[in-house]
């Protein structure tokens, strides 16, 4: 299993979900247990009930910024958009953009308000003028200068929308995505794709967990621009991961540890949490970390904290496949998939999930 055309399927375009459903907890769960090999249908309302008292959720609360930006080169009027990555020195912005022709340093970008939701105010504020001041040609991105005083996060806000996946077809947010793409217990501002695992959970249902005894903790992982990258390479082994900011503090460390020895097990909720915890446990045992992760889980890959997994459908062909493939088994997680499209399960971001046991 070191091919990526080992992790590839054919997806109806109509089971893709272009919009959540009525209610978060109104999605669709196929359940996997590995032991038996059996997959069960039921909804993510029933989640406390699939658990155990003495099992322990861990949940990414990042936050989604509205980091997809439109405006037009200053110097020629000609359309730009891009994306906002991160913080660089100094205030400045590290931004990726495409446009017609080749962009110098020193000339400025204008971005225009966000369109949508903020009509009214649109026509009171001004376009904010974004100055290039160095390339970075190993990413593509550009370090920018916002000709600004406001907050970086402010002018996101103002000026930015949601920057949904390249595989919901619409040109631009609705009203309900700055919502919906957005989990319930997001914090920590800086991600530019939600951990859509964690988008089904309302406060009454985490609040059902703990009352079944299950204990609820937290990590942190940005989601950053490679989420939206495919796999390029044929060879797993040739695949290098983006690499992308996480945290697990101590007082999550202390709750999984004692659920471990209780002898309860650790119900990672997304992809993202399952590459914070495991990246925190390269040592052995999990451990208080922060910093950069670039961790690709691939077979063989050996588990050290995680032992559950809740997660939604994911893209053929992409690293996240081959993550959930590796806990519970390629062909377990192939018979599910053919399952779940056959069901007509609502697949990737806004779509169903998949709870593997």
């Amino acid at each position: 299993m070191n091919s990526i055309s080992d992790y590839d399927y054919l997806l109806p375009e109509r089971l893709i979900a272009a919009a959540p459903p009525s209610e978060r907890t109104a999605a669709r769960l196929m359940v996997i247990r590995r032991d038996s090999g059996l997959i069960e249908h039921r909804h993510i309302r029933e989640l406390p009930e699939l658990l155990q008292p003495g099992d322990c959720l861990v949940l990414n609360n990042t936050r989604v910024i509205p980091a997809k930006l439109h405006g037009f080169r200053t110097s020629t009027g000609g359309k730009w958009e891009g994306l906002y990555l991160a913080q660089a020195e100094e205030g400045a912005w590290r931004v990726i953009g495409q446009t017609r022709g080749k962009l110098q340093a020193g000339e400025t970008l204008s971005l225009v308000p966000e369109p949508i939701e903020r009509r009214a105010v649109s026509a009171e504020l001004p376009p904010l003028e974004l100055k290039l001041i160095e390339h970075c040609p190993e990413e593509g991105s550009w370090i920018m200068q916002p000709l600004s005083d406001r907050p970086f996060l402010e002018l996101l806000d103002l000026y930015g929308s949601v920057p949904l996946p390249p595989y919901i077809k619409r040109d631009s947010e609705k009203p309900f995505d700055r919502e919906r793409y957005q989990t319930t217990f997001a914090v920590q501002p800086g991600s530019v794709a939600a951990p859509t695992a964690g988008l089904h959970f309302t406060p009454e249902l985490l609040n059902q967990c703990q009352k079944r005894g299950i204990s609820v903790v937290w990590v942190t992982l940005h989601v950053g621009l490679g989420t939206f990258r495919p796999v390029k390479v044929e060879r797993l082994d040739e695949h290098q991961m983006h690499a992308e900011w996480c945290e697990v503090p101590a007082e999550t460390v202390e709750v999984v540890q004692q659920t471990k020895k209780n002898g309860g097990k650790i119900v990672a909720i997304g992809t993202t949490t399952v590459r914070t915890l495991e990246s925190a446990s390269q040592e052995g045992e999990l451990k208080p970390w922060s910093g950069e992760t670039n961790l690709f889980i691939r077979p063989p890959y050996q588990f050290r904290t995680v032992d559950q997994l809740l997660t939604n459908f994911h893209l053929p062909k992409s690293t996240l496949l081959v993550l959930v493939s590796t806990l519970a088994g390629r062909e377990l997680i192939r018979r599910a998939y053919q399952e779940a499209i056959e069901s007509e399960y609502r697949f990737f971001s806004y779509g169903d999930a998949m709870l593997i046991l």
